[in-house]
């Protein structure tokens, strides 16, 4: 999807739809499809999803898998006790509820274990049982893998009263590569996905998109974002804008030694020099901030008209593939509607009679 992308805003740029003068940038975040996740949803995931994983295995190989107790609706029990409690409640009864369900939790790991050893050696009856098979046994051995981390972290946390890292965290056995982050929103401090870094032109075209990885400062992606376009097109943009988030010393610098002629950062905190608020203050960094608002424009239809606003396919890749989609729908769209408006102004207005 990437060189999809870049072939397809090359082609914007030798049709002449396309300069690359102005540039503006953003970050936003796209959601992966999970729920809210707390340590005890978490641990009731990891009981359903092996009970079931157990189950379909002892369909296909039935003399193979030792029976164990279904523990679901006591897993079940626990994990609706915790969510609600109310916070008296929790000051008393909130641990021992938490040991019992970790207790069942591990006890299914321990017989999803099991289960693995006995069916190593199985044998379908057919080719695509076989598959079927394999596929089970390899789904169950990622689940014990994510299940063991939740387990951890559920007892470090709850148990130990430890601060786990942020970056040590899972937020979902379905979707174990989801992120949490802040971006100090009012309307929703904390989201779980991805941070996807966005550039667009003054013609509506994305010129550059990055899936990133955690949770990291908008700062971060200026200096690889002028060097991307300059690939592109040759040369830096005459204008460059941004929100106060990307604002740093570094990033001044990095802007000025690239001979931006606007390169409209507002400056984040701090007292302002003489010069700097002379500057903030000029037309020309003005009409670079009302240019810069027009991504937030495009953010939003992203979101709603390309439903970019939450991932529903699974997997990292997927993930990375559908922002990729998003960004050529985008972009194709505008070309079409680029192009029209060019081939209307070439035809001759017909006279009156």
């Amino acid at each position: 999807m990437e060189k999809f992308n870049d072939a397809i805003i090359r082609a914007a740029v030798d049709d002449g739809l396309e300069d690359g003068k102005k540039l503006r940038v953003d970050t936003t975040v796209v959601e992966t499809n999970i729920h809210w996740p707390t340590d005890a949803t978490l641990l009731w995931d990891t009981v359903r999803v092996l009970t079931r994983l157990i189950g379909r295995l002892r369909d296909l190989v039935p003399k193979n898998v030792p029976r164990f107790a279904n523990r679901k609706r006591a897993a079940r029990r626990r994990m609706q006790k915790l969510q609600r409690m109310t916070a008296a409640q929790r000051e008393t009864q909130q641990i021992p509820a938490y040991k019992q369900l970790l207790a069942i939790t591990q006890e299914v790991l321990t017989n999803s274990q099991r289960t693995l050893k006995a069916t190593a050696q199985s044998h379908a009856k057919t080719p695509t049982d076989k598959l079927i098979l394999e596929q089970l046994r390899n789904d169950l051995n990622e689940y014990c893998g994510l299940g063991d981390r939740v387990v951890d972290q559920a007892r470090r946390r709850v148990l130990g009263g430890e601060q786990v890292p942020t970056s040590e965290k899972l937020y979902s056995i379905f979707e174990s590569h989801t992120d949490l982050i802040k971006r100090g929103k009012v309307n929703k401090p904390i989201e779980f996905g991805h941070k996807v870094f966005l550039a667009e032109s003054a013609h509506g075209l994305l010129t550059q998109y990055r899936v990133l990885d955690g949770n990291p400062s908008d700062e971060d992606p200026v200096e690889s974002s002028l060097k991307a376009h300059r690939k592109t097109f040759g040369s830096v943009p005459e204008v460059f804008a941004t929100d106060r988030g990307f604002d740093n010393a570094g990033n001044q610098k990095i802007c000025s030694k690239a001979r931006i002629g606007c390169a409209s950062i507002p400056q984040r905190g701090g007292k302002k020099t003489a010069e700097r608020q002379a500057f903030e203050k000029s037309p020309d960094f003005k009409k670079a901030q009302r240019f810069r608002a027009g991504i937030e424009g495009r953010i939003s239809v992203l979101f709603r008209g390309r439903g970019m606003k939450r991932c529903l396919a699974r997997g990292k890749e997927r993930f990375r593939a559908f922002i990729g989609v998003a960004v050529l729908a985008n972009n194709l769209m505008k070309i079409a509607e680029l192009l029209i408006r060019r081939d209307s102004k070439k035809k001759p207005r017909s006279r009156a009679a």
